[in-house]
């Protein structure tokens, strides 16, 4: 397949899963856009939402429309590695009579995983499937699994029950690509969800793209040319929200207790790449950074106490860095 052939499946492919999805899912057009955003760009997303939004049923779809192994891990307190990654069990060879050891898979071996709740359990397991994430292979009995790609992770946390949660550590949140925020449905779109979710379900599905085709596209935004007044703005964006460096505004320096690292200018430029391709351009321009800008930046900047006594969340920080932003422009 031609880099033109894939760069008109990927111009296209916004409009066919929205097609697709909105057979089973009303509204979350931008929601879905940043996530179709992170799988072209191979990374993974973490969303935000109150229960009820149907999280769980857009990923499930998207990948019966992507035609990719789905599987989905509900986290609890009790929830151990191996119940992830899977684990030895003992078999014995009906030939012979020995014993052996065979490694039983775990839910981890899919293309796209949903890892619910991931804040409702304990680090030790939440770093079993960060380790996945990051490195694309689990390690069980001395033995190294290869993951099958694309590997996609999708991991929800619920914002209102905080009791009995494990929050993630902030060098763990840095994994993830995105931070995605899913609100309420407005007005019309709750009528249609009611409308449409109380009578008899009938979804005639299509598969959109194949696991090979997803992979191509995946390179080809890789091999995306940027302009170097883009990377620019990108890096300076990152840096100018750390309160050290010569960027900070005092605004920064008054409310950051750390900013955004090298990792948030790389997903930065990656999300822009992505986005400029779905929107059928060759290249990505500062519009494009500043579009995927919130779901980087988000849950990178962390601030400090001052900010927090005057109810200023990283939100604003992210806020006034754009605004900030237009004089470099």
């Amino acid at each position: 397949m031609t880099d033109k052939e894939i760069f008109e499946i990927i111009s296209g492919i916004e409009s066919a899963i929205d097609n697709e999805l909105s057979k089973v899912i009303v509204g979350q057009k931008e929601v879905i856009e940043k996530i179709l955003i992170a799988l072209l760009s191979g990374g993974h997303v973490l969303i935000i939402g109150v229960p009820g939004l149907a999280k769980t049923l857009l990923v499930k779809t998207l990948a019966q429309i992507l035609d990719l192994k789905f599987s989905r891990i509900q986290f609890t307190p009790d929830l151990m590695p191996s119940d992830i990654i899977g684990t030895d069990i003992i078999e014995e060879d009906p030939a012979t009579g020995k014993r052996r050891f065979k490694f039983v898979r775990g839910p981890v071996f899919a293309n796209m995983i949903l890892a619910d709740e991931i804040n409702r359990t304990p680090p030790k397991t939440q770093s079993a499937l960060l380790e996945a994430m990051q490195e694309l292979r689990v390690t069980a009995g001395g033995n190294t699994y290869e993951l099958d790609k694309p590997f996609f992770v999708l991991a929800t946390q619920n914002p209102i029950e905080q009791e009995g949660t494990y929050p993630l550590p902030e060098a763990q949140l840095d994994r993830f690509m995105f931070n995605v925020l899913i609100d309420y449905p407005g007005y019309e779109e709750e009528l249609e969800i009611a409308k449409t979710t109380t009578g008899v379900e009938t979804h005639d599905l299509k598969k959109v793209l194949g696991k090979e085709e997803l992979l191509n596209a995946q390179n080809l935004v890789r091999r995306v040319p940027v302009a170097d007044n883009v990377i620019e703005f990108a890096v300076k964006l990152s840096r100018a929200s750390r309160p050290s460096d010569e960027l900070a505004t005092d605004f920064v320096k008054e409310y950051v207790h750390y900013g955004a690292g090298p990792r948030a200018s790389q997903y930065l430029i990656l999300g822009a790449k992505a986005r400029a391709l779905l929107k059928a351009r060759p290249t990505p321009t500062i519009e494009d950074v500043v579009e995927v800008a919130y779901p980087v930046l988000r849950h990178r900047i962390l601030v400090n106490f001052n900010a927090e006594a005057e109810g200023i969340t990283s939100e604003e920080v992210i806020r006034h860095l754009l605004e900030e932003s237009k004089k470099w422009i």
